[in-house]
Formats: structure tokens, C-alpha cells, sequence
């Protein structure tokens, strides 16, 4: 199969270059000094499992990039809608594109459903038709550690599905492909699922870590953070079971989950001492938008959003 990566940031580039590793034929699509210094010396990976370096082809255009069989849609969801009308290039008749965003993808709701805080005005969704689009949901832990530099920390698992639950054979593929590059790339038929339990955890760890400046650790046990959170996990909780979603696991285990992780930054308050910009629309502007559509009360989560939305414009 032939790949690219459309964003090859901290994420993208760890995948494409362990793609590359393994031989297949990758292309990278970044911009600005990441971009350069990736053509001029490659791409060079620090990592726990070993460090290595890899040439993959690398563009700042994605005409240059020219149509492949699987597209990592690799960029932040705020970074999507400015970039779709530019991803037809990379299709050819059977092109896959497997998304990687936080929060509630563009492809979760279609048509009048569709949320604005994710696909405002439908350019998304009016490119990348429905049929194309593999879901995942990504736990790797990965830096910039300098432009052309990529420190991974832990995990390389990227769980995929289909939207509809089938098991497919692109899926397959596609996981093969990766597993054959050093990551876990397990297939559930039950993505949607998985997406509110990640989101169950992005929506209350996130905004506060870059409120505060605390770890996952720090906030799970300081008893206010603790019980703000467990307050927006019920409230989420409740919105998921308004679209029959069932949490296989209780906000109790969801919080002993995260704060097992440590002495974590998030990646919102890794966003935010790098000066760029926060996933708050995809991760709690999306939820409050469907909250307020199934008339589903989320006070808590409105009020750390308005809080981190004020942080942010405070900064810019």
C-alpha cells in the first residue's frame, strides 16, 4: 500500500516513519521549519523501543504528494476544515482515509446532524465522502522534540474500526501495515464506543491540565479537582446514553486509569506552553453543542470550557 501523512506533527510523523522503517512507500505532508528540516536530514525518532532514523518523501503541498491507497489524517480538528478542500489530491477511486482527531470526529454525524463545532458549514464532509473514512482512536504519547526531531514517550497502539462496526478487509490491511511497523493496531467493531470513553477522559483532564498546569496525577488526587471531574465524566456519561452509548467502564476506573499514567501533561497543556492552538471545539465545544441539541444540562463541562475559551483568547 501506498500511505501519506496529512500533518505530519508529533503524531504523523512518529507513524509515517515507522511506516518508512518497514519499507513502505510514505509521504509526509508538514509545513514551516518542521517541514525543512524533515527534506533536508529525514526524520529521526527518540524513543523507549529504540531510536531510529528514516528519508521518507516529504512535501509541503499535497498536489506534490500526488493520490495513495490510505490517508493518516494526522492534523488537530480545528486544523481540518482549512485543509479538506485541499485532500482530493491525495484520492484516487478507492483511497481510505483514517481519522486521528480528539473528540468527536466530523464523521460521527452526517447530514442535518452534523456538528458545527467540528465541521463548521459541512466543508469536511462535503470532501471526504463517508465511504472513504476508517475511524481511529490514537494513545500514543509523542513530541516535537525539535523540527525534524520526534521524542515518543509511551504507547503505540491506534485502535481502528469502521463507523458502521463491520470488520473489513481495509481494516485489516491497514492494521497489518502497521503492526508490521512496531505499533499495536487492534480492529474493534465498536469505535463508536471507544470514542466516548476517550472523550469521557479528554473532556475533564484537558481543559482543566491547561487551567491549572497540572499532570493527570495531580488533578486525579487533589479532592475539588478530583470531584470537578468526576462531575463532567457524569455529565458526558449521561450524554453518550442519550445517542446509546453504554461506558464499559465507570468514571471510578476511568479516573484510577489516568491517574496511573503519572506525572502526565495532556496534550491541551502541551498545546498550550507550545502557543498553539487548544482542542477545545472538537473536545467540549462539540459535546456542549450535542448536549444542548438532546437538551442534556452540562454545567460543569460549560463552565471549564468558557473558562479555557477565556484562557486562550486571553492569550492570543
Amino acid at each position: 500500500m501506498k500511505f501519506a501523512v496529512a500533518g505530519a506533527g508529533a503524531i504523523g510523523a512518529f507513524v509515517g516513519a515507522s511506516l518508512a522503517r518497514a519499507g513502505y512507500d510514505v509521504t509526509l505532508f508538514a509545513r514551516g521549519a518542521h517541514y525543512q528540516a524533515m527534506r533536508e536530514h529525514g526524520v529521526r525518532i527518540l524513543s523507549p523501543d529504540g531510536d531510529f532514523e528514516v528519508r521518507p518523501r516529504v512535501v509541503d503541498s499535497l498536489e506534490a504528494a500526488g493520490p495513495v491507497d490510505v490517508v493518516f489524517l494526522a492534523v488537530k480538528a480545528h486544523s481540518l476544515p482549512p485543509l479538506a478542500p485541499q485532500l482530493p489530491a491525495l484520492f484516487h477511486a478507492e483511497t481510505t482515509v483514517v481519522s486521528m482527531q480528539n473528540g468527536i470526529p466530523w464523521w460521527y454525524f452526517e447530514g442535518a446532524d452534523r456538528l458545527e463545532a467540528v465541521d463548521p458549514g459541512g466543508v469536511i464532509s462535503s470532501t471526504i465522502e463517508a465511504r472513504r473514512v476508517v475511524g481511529s482512536i490514537i494513545y500514543l504519547s509523542t513530541e516535537i522534540a525539535e523540527p525534524g526531531v520526534i521524542r515518543h514517550n509511551e504507547s503505540t497502539r491506534i485502535t481502528l474500526g469502521e463507523p458502521d462496526g463491520s470488520r473489513s478487509q481495509r481494516c485489516r490491511a491497514i492494521s497489518e501495515a502497521l503492526a508490521r511497523s512496531g505499533l499495536r493496531a487492534p480492529v474493534t467493531t465498536h469505535i463508536r464506543q471507544e470514542i466516548w470513553v476517550k472523550l469521557m477522559g479528554n473532556i475533564a483532564f484537558n481543559p482543566i491540565s491547561a487551567l491549572t498546569g497540572a499532570t493527570l496525577a495531580r488533578i486525579a488526587r487533589h479532592p475539588e479537582a478530583a470531584r470537578l471531574v468526576r462531575s463532567i465524566m457524569a455529565e458526558t456519561e449521561t450524554l453518550a446514553r442519550k445517542l446509546g452509548i453504554e461506558m464499559p467502564i465507570t468514571i471510578d476506573q476511568r479516573i484510577a486509569g489516568a491517574e496511573k499514567v503519572g506525572e502526565h501533561k495532556t496534550s491541551m497543556l502541551q498545546d498550550l506552553e507550545a502557543g498553539r492552538t487548544l482542542e477545545l471545539d472538537a473536545i467540549a465545544g462539540a459535546a456542549l453543542e450535542l448536549g444542548d441539541r438532546l437538551a442534556v444540562p452540562m454545567p460543569h463541562t460549560r463552565a471549564v470550557y468558557a473558562c479555557a475559551k477565556l484562557l486562550e483568547s486571553q492569550r492570543a
